[in-house]
């Protein structure tokens, strides 16, 4: 049996307007992006796209959309975003963009390259700070960004663990 090969490509979406965004339903973006494709390149542009096209993650208030599509034709793809113009659900129209960040082979490739994207975006807000109230929240936004596990709350817990374990320690 032959694996087929997937192409992620995570997506911002820029609208004109920010509090247009939580309106976005991944059936809209899902939607746009295939209408986009079928004005570029017609009927085969679709079906060849149409085969593992999925929008497997969106993040409505950030505007951060992850589609999947087959390795074969994710450049099919990723030149027909740019002609996506708006986002129509619920009757409501925003218009908006997408902007192609990252193309990955796996979620985690494209979770790791937002994690820093994230960081330097919020770097970058750190500069433009005007007062030290603001400075010292996007520090704490910096610091919390951390694929590491949080440690535990109580060393008693940690304890009970050891001893439940059957091991001596000396």
């Amino acid at each position: 049996m032959v694996r087929f090969k997937n192409r992620y490509v995570l997506c911002q979406v820029v609208a004109e307007e920010p509090r247009g965004r939580p309106c976005i339903e991944e059936r809209a973006v899902g939607s746009a992006v295939k209408d986009a494709i079928a004005r570029a390149y017609g009927d085969y542009g679709l079906a060849c796209c149409s085969l593992a096209f999925t929008v497997k993650y969106l993040n409505a208030y950030t505007g951060t959309v992850l589609l999947r599509c087959r390795k074969d034709f994710y450049r099919l793809l990723c030149s027909a975003l740019p002609l996506v113009r708006q986002l129509e659900s619920r009757g409501l129209r925003c218009p908006c963009f997408l902007s192609t960040l990252h193309v990955g082979g796996t979620i985690r490739s494209c979770q790791k390259f937002l994690i820093q994207y994230n960081r330097r975006q919020l770097l970058t807000l750190l500069q433009n700070c005007t007062n030290e109230e603001e400075r010292q929240r996007i520090r704490q936004s910096v610091l919390s960004c951390s694929l590491t596990e949080e440690p535990s709350h109580s060393g008693e817990e940690e304890e009970e663990e050891d001893e439940d374990d059957g091991t001596e320690t000396d």
